[in-house]
């Protein structure tokens, strides 16, 4: 059977989210702390609710906490969690020639088996989300995330070194192998390889080099790159390496969006990108840090997307924790046809 991942901005059903438990992201935070936390996820959560229907992911015991910031309108799906990044740990759909959904079920290892991370539970979520959707599961060996890929709908597939063959996710692996299995679960014929991701995405409690931070398709002809401009910044040099791996795609319109002029935190070199935003149904959910580069993120992004709306909700509490908007959210596509089981191979 044919399985293809349709773009970001075709029809969706639903949007996917986890609500932020007790587990590594927020191991360091107080009550206080997991509070602002949790109404960040909120605040994109509402956003996104305003143009189709958001299904949250709870663990079983912060039922109250989701119920209180969420209100009625977002459906709680409970299962056990460890951490609250659904485009990870959570499926990539997909859709047959004939316009059935099914959930393609990656191997969830904690970004690379990092000592930090701890991903028991968190390893199931993509199966559960499935069952929660009613859709069949695809199976992948591969350690992958929904974070280190993008594609554009027509083949093509941006992704990086650091992550699909990186050390403790799938270090044996060659580049054809990779693209094979994406070819078979995501129905890509085309990958892009990036060489690596933003620099603090390397530090202790980063992905080591998801690509939705770096690039993202905004249509068919049409691709985002995260523009560093200041030369003090190490990802200046990194926004040139992407820039030539891009080059090689033909017929693409290269839009290069300004970085945030803020380039430091308390805890170095920040990664904060505009590159991380989500599309939905009729909008733009856009990663917003308070700084000039807001507005001319915003225009650049509402010529792209010129029949959405394009709503900015503040990003920088969910940076904080280690990613964006995009990173928490993950669209299940519009189906034509009722869900049916997938043969077994």
């Amino acid at each position: 059977m044919n399985w293809k991942m349709p773009p970001e901005w075709d029809r969706h059903a639903a949007t996917w989210m986890a609500w932020p438990t007790e587990g590594p992201s927020s191991a360091d935070l107080d009550e206080a702390g997991l509070a602002k936390m949790r109404s960040a996820w909120a605040d994109v959560a509402r956003a996104v609710s305003r143009f189709e229907p958001v299904r949250m992911v709870v663990d079983p015991g912060d039922v109250a906490s989701a119920t209180e910031l969420l209100g009625p309108s977002i459906d709680l799906v409970l299962v056990p969690l460890d951490d609250s990044w659904m485009r990870d740990m959570g499926p990539t759909f997909v859709l047959d020639g004939e316009g059935q959904v099914a959930a393609v079920s990656w191997v969830f290892n904690g970004w690379g088996a990092q000592s930090w991370s701890t991903w028991e539970k968190d390893a199931l979520v993509a199966d559960a989300v499935a069952e929660a959707a009613g859709v069949a599961v695809i199976s992948s060996s591969m350690v992958n995330e929904g974070g280190g890929i993008h594609v554009d709908g027509a083949g093509t597939v941006l992704l990086t070194e650091t992550v699909q063959r990186g050390e403790g996710r799938n270090p044996g692996w060659s580049r054809a192998e990779v693209e094979a299995e994406l070819a078979r679960t995501i129905g890509t014929s085309r990958a892009v390889w990036i060489d690596r991701g933003l620099t603090r995405d390397y530090e202790e409690f980063g992905t080591r080099g998801h690509v939705d931070i770096v690039a993202a398709f905004a249509g068919p002809t049409t691709l985002l790159v995260h523009d560093q401009r200041d030369p003090s910044h190490p990802d200046h040099e990194v926004t040139g390496e992407v820039l030539e791996a891009v080059s090689l795609l033909e017929g693409i319109d290269v839009v290069r969006v300004p970085a945030p002029t803020v380039l430091h935190d308390d805890r170095g070199w920040v990664d904060w990108s505009y590159i991380n935003h989500y599309v939905v149904n009729g909008g733009v959910v856009l990663c917003s840090f308070d700084d000039p580069n807001d507005a001319v993120a915003a225009e650049i992004l509402a010529a792209c997307y010129s029949d959405r709306e394009i709503v900015g909700v503040d990003a920088r509490p969910i940076f904080d924790r280690g990613g964006g908007i995009h990173c928490i959210t993950q669209q299940q596509p519009q189906s034509s046809r009722p869900a049916r089981p997938i043969p077994t191979p």
